[in-house]
């Protein structure tokens, strides 16, 4: 098949080099509204090929797929117009700028037998596949807590928030961690440097009384990505920043005594071992743009489908109307 892309700005390029190594794939045309980015792309991958406008791109009947890497406000639209041209669609996090567009493209999509993706791409790093297998394996226990912080210096976007632009990566990670649904949200935020919030922190609480702390800055001094994940039986430090070893598993906890008299309660705290797994250090855009193919291909549902986008979209969603009211708590 042929895969159409439309934008090679930051992310695009990234897109273009790994489907073009992708198995199944025979080639990949390209479209940008930037002369100088089109010559940037064509300069590094002379075997891509460009069209004349998105309209031009979509058309194309030898394109099979289409890839948004464009911005949050443009996902709808020509998402919407890929589906309606017969394409099977990737679209770059978060998949829509309201859960209304996310539930149309999604219907849209499953009417016509499309598949619709959204480029969650943290969910295919070696990092995030090995804490899966340890919840899923119940190696940490019943889950407590989920402590995300995503922050950096720029960039800023110009057309939504920080919330909308660094959160959808951890609210997929827990997503695609746990089958529990959102109960509330609640989130602050400030405004520094133009109409949009540019650091926030977000509240989630999960069924089963799982918190989620979510802390996303663009002012920051340094870049940090880490997550921390607490469980009755082990607790989990995930780093993106390191090297290596961005997994470490600890075997530390808190034991209570017994509970026939509360004031008389003992707590202990157990501290263990260390342990910092092996993890698969293949790229993870390049399995992401593999699993796009091969849904495609299999006629299958993808890893991270519409469904997970829609439950990212609808928890940023309500941050945005805490965040307009001034931290209430939503539900959902």
């Amino acid at each position: 098949m042929k895969i159409g892309v439309i934008g090679l700005g930051y992310w695009g390029p990234n897109l273009v080099r790994n489907f073009l190594s992708t198995e199944g794939v025979e080639g990949v045309l390209c479209y940008d509204t930037d002369p100088s980015r089109v010559l940037a792309v064509a300069r590094r991958f002379p075997m891509v090929e460009f069209a004349e406008s998105c309209e031009d791109l979509i058309g194309r009947p030898e394109v099979a797929a289409v890839v948004l890497a464009t911005p949050l406000s443009t996902h709808y639209p020509l998402g919407l117009q890929a589906i309606e041209a017969g394409k099977h669609l990737l679209v770059e996090k978060p998949i829509a700028a309201s859960s209304d567009e996310a539930r149309e493209l999604t219907e849209r999509a499953d009417g016509a037998g499309l598949v619709l993706m959204v480029d969650h791409t943290f969910i295919y790093t070696g990092a995030v596949r090995k804490l899966r297998e340890l919840v899923q394996d119940q190696e940490l226990g019943d889950l407590l807590y989920f402590d995300s912080v995503r922050v950096n210096l720029g960039i800023f976007q110009h057309d939504t928030n920080v919330v909308w632009d660094l959160a959808p990566h951890d609210i997929s990670i827990l997503d695609h961690l746990v089958a529990r649904e959102p109960e509330s949200v609640q989130a602050i935020g400030a405004r520094h440097y133009y109409e949009y919030e540019d650091m926030a922190y977000l509240g989630v609480r999960y069924a089963g009384n799982l918190l989620a702390h979510f802390h996303v800055n663009w002012i920051s001094p340094v870049k940090v990505r880490r997550i921390l994940v607490g469980g009755t039986k082990r607790m989990v430090l995930y780093d993106d920043m390191e090297p290596s070893e961005k997994i470490k598993v600890y075997d530390s906890g808190v034991e209570l005594g017994s509970r026939e008299d509360i004031y008389r309660t003992l707590v202990q705290y157990r501290t263990g071992d260390m342990l910092a797994p092996k993890l698969d250090l293949s790229e993870a855009l390049g399995l992401m743009c593999r699993e796009f193919v091969l849904s495609i291909t299999d006629q299958r549902e993808p890893l991270t489908g519409a469904a997970s986008g829609l439950n990212v979209v609808r928890i940023l969603e309500a941050a945005d109307r805490s965040l307009a009211s001034g931290g209430t708590v939503v539900r959902l």
